[in-house]
């Protein structure tokens, strides 16, 4: 590699068959053009006309053709000819190639119809939702089956794997939701107290934190703090085990990836959030319990007293009946999502958040669904 020269003959005496010459030798190439690049573009353009003599040229690539091409151009543009003399076929070439494709090019894409091209996302963003909601529901069929064939002794059950999944799920939850929802309890009853007490009725708080934590808080932040730690673990995990061909593996020797991956995490699941919904439900009134015995004065047997007058036995049993079902779909989507996972990594990364947005989204729709269905058949 040699850096690129520049010999100038000198300025033509304007005579016929007389021209100024410029010769360069070296490798005008990219690492290297930049040597002669200000020295060129220094010499103005004048005299008779330009020959430019690459028969010294070692190396040329596309930078040091353009470097050339523009020489010509520039001079060319001023009204004195130039030429390019003795260059290498490969040379002669590759100039002509970049003088070529030397023409303008519109700096932005032209804009088509934003109207039609909004209906045209809104039509693929359908199509995609559609697409997706028809694989959770044939994931969902499938898992349906694989679960009615386990309970009804025609699959096995894997009790290591459940109680492995239970100790995951619930065990190693308690401290988090406990606290959660302990100061869930304590805001709750704070902020009631302050509307309460200026109509003269803070006892009242009492029943806002029975029947609000029984019956929806409770159940719902739960079921919500569960679904972010734990189907982004179910999704990590087996969206994990897809990229190591662990589930092509065990598809491969007969075994069915629902029934090993997907049946213990939702029994798991069902169970562990109906103990941790009535335990999150437990700390939160103790939570109000404790704010109304500090700052309203209500003594803990009064509030008991209280709290056992004000919430019937049916917002606790309308509690229960909405776990297994909220932990079922949170499992569910976890699954589902890590079964989903193809690629790479990256796809490890987008269906774990996906899982935990669509877990919660589906756990507030049905959280809404099941409060309607309730006051419809009369438990207000």
């Amino acid at each position: 590699m040699t850096i690129p020269t520049l010999e100038d003959s000198g300025q033509g005496t304007g005579t016929a068959g007389e021209a100024r010459r410029l010769a360069v030798r070296g490798d005008l190439t990219m690492a290297h053009v930049g040597a002669i690049a200000g020295p060129l573009r220094a010499i103005p353009p004048a005299g008779h006309d330009l020959a430019i003599d690459l028969s010294g040229i070692d190396r040329i690539d596309t930078a040091g053709a353009w470097l050339i091409h523009r020489m010509v151009q520039d001079w060319g543009a001023a009204g004195v000819p130039a030429r390019v003399e003795n260059a290498s076929p490969d040379a002669d070439r590759l100039i002509a190639e970049v003088a070529a494709n030397d023409r303008p090019v519109p700096c932005h894409v032209p804009r088509g119809n934003s109207a039609l091209d909004q209906l045209v996302r809104i039509g693929n963003a359908v199509f995609v939702i559609t697409e997706n909601i028809g694989k959770i529901l044939a994931f969902l069929g499938q898992t349906l089956i694989v679960l009615a064939q386990t309970l009804v002794g025609r699959r096995p059950l894997r009790w290591h794997a459940v109680i492995h999944q239970c100790e995951a799920i619930g065990v190693n939850a308690l401290a988090i939701v406990g606290l959660l929802l302990f100061l869930v309890g304590i805001v709750v009853a704070q902020q009631g107290a302050v509307q309460l007490r200026q109509f003269g009725a803070e006892v009242f708080v009492v029943n806002l934190i029975g029947r609000g934590t029984f019956r929806e808080l409770g159940l719902l932040l739960t079921a919500i703090m569960v679904a972010g730690r734990s189907a982004s673990a179910f999704a990590a995990q087996i969206g994990s085990m897809k990229l190591n061909q662990e589930v092509d593996a065990l598809e491969t020797i007969g075994m069915s990836p629902i029934e090993v991956l997907v049946i213990p995490r939702v029994i798991a699941m069902a169970i562990m959030l109906l103990l941790l919904g009535f335990y999150g439900s437990v700390m939160a009134v103790i939570g109000g319990g404790l704010f109304c015995w500090v700052s309203l004065g209500i003594p803990p047997v009064s509030f008991i007293q209280r709290l056992q007058e004000a919430t019937p036995l049916s917002d606790l049993v309308i509690g229960l009946v909405k776990a297994p079902v909220f932990g079922f779909i949170v499992a569910l989507m976890g699954c589902y999502q890590g079964m989903q996972v193809t690629g790479n990594a990256e796809s490890v990364g987008q269906r774990t958040t996906q899982a935990v947005v669509e877990s919660i989204f589906i756990v507030i729709v049905l959280d809404a669904f099941f409060a309607v269905f309730f006051s419809a058949l009369g438990y207000n």
